[in-house]
Protein backbone atom coordinates (compact mmCIF):
# COMPACT_ATOMS: atom_id res chain seq x y z
CA UNK A 1 0.00 0.00 0.00
CA UNK A 2 1.43 3.67 -0.98
CA UNK A 3 0.79 6.59 0.67
CA UNK A 4 0.71 9.83 -0.98
CA UNK A 5 -0.07 13.56 0.07
CA UNK A 6 -2.85 15.79 -1.62
CA UNK A 7 -0.87 17.63 -3.39
CA UNK A 8 0.68 14.48 -5.31
CA UNK A 9 -2.69 12.77 -5.33
CA UNK A 10 -3.64 15.76 -7.26
CA UNK A 11 -0.90 15.98 -9.85
CA UNK A 12 -0.20 12.22 -10.22
CA UNK A 13 -3.94 11.25 -9.89
CA UNK A 14 -4.13 9.20 -13.25
CA UNK A 15 -1.11 7.56 -12.56
CA UNK A 16 -2.96 6.26 -9.11
CA UNK A 17 -6.08 5.64 -11.01
CA UNK A 18 -3.52 3.06 -13.21
CA UNK A 19 -1.76 1.54 -10.22
CA UNK A 20 -5.41 1.16 -8.21
CA UNK A 21 -6.48 -0.54 -11.63
CA UNK A 22 -3.36 -2.61 -11.57
CA UNK A 23 -4.51 -3.92 -7.75
CA UNK A 24 -2.78 -1.49 -5.58
CA UNK A 25 -4.50 0.70 -2.53
CA UNK A 26 -2.99 4.07 -2.23
CA UNK A 27 -3.56 6.27 1.02
CA UNK A 28 -4.13 9.67 0.45
CA UNK A 29 -2.86 11.81 3.83
CA UNK A 30 -3.00 15.13 4.66
CA UNK A 31 -0.11 16.15 6.52
CA UNK A 32 0.70 12.72 7.26
CA UNK A 33 -2.54 11.90 9.07
CA UNK A 34 -4.44 9.26 6.31
CA UNK A 35 -8.05 10.72 5.13
CA UNK A 36 -9.15 8.59 2.16
CA UNK A 37 -7.97 5.14 0.62
CA UNK A 38 -8.13 4.78 -3.72
CA UNK A 39 -8.84 1.05 -3.73
CA UNK A 40 -10.59 -0.83 -6.81
CA UNK A 41 -14.10 -1.46 -7.62
CA UNK A 42 -15.01 -4.99 -6.70
CA UNK A 43 -17.30 -6.89 -9.55
CA UNK A 44 -17.00 -4.35 -12.49
CA UNK A 45 -16.98 -6.31 -15.23
CA UNK A 46 -17.92 -5.66 -18.81
CA UNK A 47 -21.25 -4.55 -19.06
CA UNK A 48 -23.53 -7.67 -21.57
CA UNK A 49 -26.40 -6.41 -23.50
CA UNK A 50 -29.22 -8.03 -23.03
CA UNK A 51 -28.89 -9.37 -19.66
CA UNK A 52 -31.77 -8.97 -18.16
CA UNK A 53 -33.89 -10.08 -21.28
CA UNK A 54 -36.89 -11.96 -19.80
CA UNK A 55 -36.25 -10.78 -15.97
CA UNK A 56 -39.07 -8.50 -16.10
CA UNK A 57 -42.32 -7.05 -18.01
CA UNK A 58 -43.41 -3.66 -19.09
CA UNK A 59 -47.43 -3.75 -19.04
CA UNK A 60 -49.19 -1.37 -21.27
CA UNK A 61 -49.85 1.07 -18.14
CA UNK A 62 -45.73 2.05 -18.56
CA UNK A 63 -47.29 3.21 -21.77
CA UNK A 64 -50.08 5.66 -20.88
CA UNK A 65 -50.25 9.72 -20.28
CA UNK A 66 -48.75 10.63 -16.23
CA UNK A 67 -51.91 12.27 -14.52
CA UNK A 68 -51.46 16.05 -14.83
CA UNK A 69 -50.62 16.71 -11.28
CA UNK A 70 -47.80 14.35 -11.68
CA UNK A 71 -46.79 15.20 -14.86
CA UNK A 72 -46.64 18.75 -13.06
CA UNK A 73 -44.21 17.57 -10.69
CA UNK A 74 -41.63 16.27 -13.18
CA UNK A 75 -42.03 19.76 -15.12
CA UNK A 76 -41.28 21.63 -12.27
CA UNK A 77 -44.31 23.35 -12.61
CA UNK A 78 -47.46 24.12 -10.00
CA UNK A 79 -50.22 21.52 -9.60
Amino acid sequence: MTTVNIHEAKTHLSALLDRVLAGEEVVIARAGRPIARLSPIEGLGPRTPGALKGKFRLTDAFFEPLPDDELAGWEGREK
